[in-house]
């Protein structure tokens, strides 16, 4: 149970929300009135095609034959009439809603429609559609002269991508009660998006560019709210979620040969749970005040780090802390501000006795293994060389003769936790790869998609980069208005602004839950293309996280943060309205709690990752210095923004601060981990560790913490030579084949101009008998 104020948030983080909730999210309230001009569209075709019958009613073959019949209607020239046929199929996509009585129908005929409209064609159709409209100069010109944009300037654009967006996201939801036959066309279409058929790049590339064209102003009527909802979902499918990622590091790890992962962390943290907030000053000041009110005598109690904050150790006795639905509020008043010897510890009722089998339940230890490393290990062993013998061995891990039984120990238990990643034997192949291009021959390399998609995107993968921050600029919720900002809103004004006060707080209301939706599809799918690139390779990852954290990524998530975080959760943007389709009667209504939990995670996810970037020439210097975005969290003072995050009670958000918090304490100084004991508590609970790595207790840093600069450039250069070797096409003529037979050289047959043979003397002249021949200079040549 939580406090009034900090109340337990049940929220299951996932790949997405639930099936009605993502596709009520494609649509803003302000286009309610054009669902019912969809439906209008479809029935006037419809009744005048088959009459007397309802869409329901119709047999397979109808319907085949039906949707046939639509899509020669989009053949046809005149524009106007080609939008009232797209607009018959939205409305099928939609889930026929006129003739279904509650939202379940609804989703189970949008889905079968979905897979209809996808065999028969439709999404290739419409694909075509969409290249027409992105090349539109008309529309574009149009837009740009036009003092304020509306929806009424992205009309086509919205139908397509709504088409798209739901065949897209019907189909990419697997159920249990799915035919065969759905199946194999789920898998032809993530085949079809993520390999180029018809064209030469993937889809995902497509919505990349329409992005980039809108933030540079080339496109201001481009609808990006259902842009980056599509682009999400296509990566999404194609890539895989997070279970699929998990899978698939499972069975990368077992094709290198490496150790099975110690844990699944997907389901460690679905299993943890949320814990007290820590206080701050202010409250403390207030329990200070009453506490010296009605001060009595009470016993001291010791506290036990990993008691303090939520859970307790089964095998105690029941006298030494309460559970933990007890202690909440009472525990939040012991906060880490004060001296551990100046608190005064409450002890509260005695519990009843609980059988054994309750205290069984509970977790036992950590609930991470911890891991080490080679370098580690091999730094171990060289200090306590130093220390008892007088030398090293260098790198050799095996030889341990005069050292004392407890470094054997020490060295047994370092190597039963030693950890290899899937990136250090990229990196260890990449370098010999660089050292020995000749003899080791071409890599090869695995088409996947991500693959492909990286090729794609990385010539210009800055620009994308640049634009979706730009993107998230614009919507977030501290953000003042700017002259020079891009205007997001265009696919959410009406093409009249509101009179009254209802309709000015409706329109209100649909912007900042558009916003909300634009901040969740960015975040998420960057975190998505950040874990499947460093799966794929680690330098694709580090090559996409320079350009974000250049880009001031860091800063502009803070921003998201820098606010009363609870106030802006529990805050919901939402209208007495039903969720997915708005003209059937009463349905769930989802808030904006859940989206705005949902990116708030994934911008911690995204945060962490950026912030320990795991590569080892970024360790190896860990010791001394701090990385470039490690120090940026601590110049911009993100530990006290991150503090307050932790008022939020939902388990996965906090596991996330946590980690942010850790990998700078060390940098916070002496007084910060004093003052903030619960906080350094937490984290040892809920954190994974390193063992060799003092995180908390380590020595002020005497090197200059902002000595990156060498470290940084060296692995910019590894990147590039990575790029450059894997990814361009032109080979160096340092390792082109020369032919060295000189009979085929002279024998080579050369185009010359026709009027070469009228100059061919003068050429003669010129070019070799006059030219001296500095023979010596062969002798010098390298």
């Amino acid at each position: 149970q939580g406090s009034v104020d900090c109340p337990n948030l049940e929220f299951k983080y996932g790949d997405a929300d639930g099936h009605g909730a993502e596709l009520a999210e494609l649509y803003s309230y302000t286009e309610e009135p054009e669902l019912s001009t969809n439906r209008r569209c479809f029935e006037e075709d419809f009744h005048a095609q088959v009459q007397g019958r309802r869409w329901l009613e119709l047999d397979g073959a109808q319907q085949k034959a039906y949707v046939m019949r639509l899509l020669d209607g989009l053949e046809v020239v005149n524009r106007d009439k080609r939008l009232k046929v797209a607009r018959a199929i939205l409305y099928l996509a939609q889930g026929v809603f006129g003739d279904c009585d509650n939202e379940g129908d609804v989703l189970h005929w949008s889905r079968h429609n979905s897979f209809l409209l996808y065999r028969l064609g439709t999404f290739t159709a419409f694909l075509e559609l969409l290249n027409m409209e992105i090349d539109n100069s008309q529309a574009c010109s149009s837009a740009l002269r036009k003092p304020a944009i509306s929806l009424a300037d992205s009309t086509e654009l919205r139908v397509l991508l709504s088409v798209m967006y739901l065949m897209v996201e019907n189909i990419r939801v697997e159920q249990e009660a799915d035919p065969p036959e759905w199946k194999t066309c789920r898998e032809t279409f993530r085949m079809e998006l993520s390999f180029p058929v018809h064209t030469e790049e993937p889809f995902a590339l497509l919505l990349f560019t329409m992005v980039t064209k809108f933030c540079s102003g080339h496109a201001p009527h481009f609808p990006m709210k259902k842009v980056l909802l599509l682009l999400w979902k296509v990566l999404l499918f194609t890539l895989g979620g997070f279970e699929a990622l998990q899978a698939m590091k499972v069975r990368r790890r077992e094709e290198l040969g490496l150790p099975p992962l110690p844990e699944d962390s997907i389901q460690v943290m679905r299993s943890m749970r949320a814990a007290s907030p820590p206080t701050y000053s202010i409250e403390l000041m207030e329990q200070q005040q009453q506490k010296r009110g009605h001060r009595s005598r009470r016993p001291l109690m010791k506290q036990d780090s990993l008691d303090i904050y939520n859970e307790r150790d089964p095998f105690k006795n029941d006298e030494a802390g309460v559970d933990e639905e007890e202690n909440d509020d009472v525990d939040s008043g012991i906060e880490g501000e004060l001296d551990l010897m100046e608190r005064d510890a409450i002890i509260p009722a005695m519990p009843a006795q609980r059988p054994l089998i309750e205290r069984v339940s509970f977790p036992k230890g950590l609930p991470w293994a911890p891991k080490v490393r080679q370098k580690d290990i091999e730094h171990f062993l060289e200090a306590s060389r130093n220390k008892f013998i007088g030398f090293t061995l260098g790198q050799d891990t095996e030889t341990l003769i005069g050292l004392p039984r407890p470094i054997h120990e020490s060295v047994k238990t370092l190597k039963q936790h030693k950890y290899v990643s899937i990136s250090d034997v990229q990196i260890k192949n990449e370098e010999e790869l660089e050292k020995c291009p000749m003899s080791l021959g071409e890599e090869e390399v695995q088409e996947t998609p991500c693959e492909i998609l990286y090729r794609a995107m990385l010539y210009n993968l800055p620009q994308y980069m640049i634009a979706l921050l730009k993107i998230l600029l614009a919507a977030a919720p501290t953000s003042k208005a700017k002259t020079d900002s891009i205007n997001i809103l265009a696919d959410v004004l009406p093409e009249e602004m509101p009179v009254t006060i209802l309709q000015s707080m409706k329109l209100g209301i649909d912007v900042n839950r558009h916003k909300e939706i634009i901040v969740k599809s960015i975040s998420a799918l960057l975190l998505l293309l950040l874990k499947h690139f460093k799966l794929n390779h680690i330098y694709q990852f580090e090559y996409v996280s320079q350009h974000l954290v250049f880009a001031n990524c860091i800063p502009l998530i803070l921003k998201f943060f820098n606010q009363n975080i609870m106030s802006y959760i529990t805050a919901k943007n939402r209208e007495n309205l039903p969720s997915y389709p708005f003209p059937v009667g009463s349905g769930p209504q989802f808030g904006s709690c859940c989206i705005k939990q949902r990116w708030l995670i994934t911008f911690l996810q995204l945060t962490q990752m950026l912030a320990s970037r795991e590569t080892n020439l970024i360790r190896n210097y860990a010791e001394t210095n701090l990385n470039f975005t490690m120090g940026m969290l601590v110049v911009f003072k993100s530990a006290p923004i991150l503090k307050r995050a932790l008022k939020v009670k939902q388990a996965m958000m906090q596991l996330y601060v946590l980690k942010l918090l850790k990998i700078q304490t060390k940098y916070l100084g002496r007084q910060w981990r004093k003052s903030n004991m619960k906080t350094m508590s937490a984290i040892y609970q809920k954190v994974r560790h390193r063992m060799n790595d003092d995180w908390a207790y380590g020595n002020d840093i005497d090197a200059r913490p902002w000595d990156f600069q060498a470290e940084e450039c060296t692995l910019r250069a590894n990147i590039e030579a990575f790029n450059s070797r894997r990814y361009d096409k032109p080979q160096d003529s340092e390792f082109a084949p020369v032919d060295n037979c000189l009979q085929s050289v002279l024998g080579q047959r050369l185009e010359l101009p026709e009027d070469f043979h009228y100059s061919y003397e003068l050429w003669l002249e010129r070019e070799v008998f006059s030219q001296p021949i500095r023979w010596e200079e062969l002798l010098h040549y390298q």
